[in-house]
C-alpha cells in the first residue's frame, strides 16, 4: 500500500500572521464599503474612498481588532 503523505501544518507564527491579516483583510473591506454606502455622491471615486479609509487611525484599530480576534478564537478553537 502506497504511504499517503500528509503536509504539514502551517508554523503557529505564519498561521498566526495570516488569520491576523485576513481579519484585517475583512475590517477594510467593510471600512470601503460603508465609505461608499455613507457618501456615495457623484464624483466619489475608488481612489477618494482608499485615501479617507487608509489612516494611522484605522490601521491600529484594524491591528488591535484583528490580534484581539486572534487570541477570541484560538482560545475557542482550543476548548472545542
Amino acid at each position: 500500500m502506497p504511504q499517503v503523505h500528509c503536509p504539514r501544518a502551517p508554523q503557529p507564527r505564519l498561521r498566526a500572521l495570516v488569520e491576523v491579516a485576513f481579519i484585517i483583510f475583512l475590517f477594510y473591506s467593510n471600512l470601503l464599503m460603508g465609505e461608499f454606502n455613507r457618501t456615495n455622491g457623484p464624483g466619489k471615486r475608488f481612489s477618494v474612498a482608499m485615501v479617507d479609509i487608509f489612516t494611522i487611525k484605522n490601521f491600529a484599530i484594524a491591528i488591535i481588532a484583528a490580534s484581539i480576534g486572534y487570541v477570541i478564537f484560538e482560545h475557542l478553537r482550543k476548548q472545542l
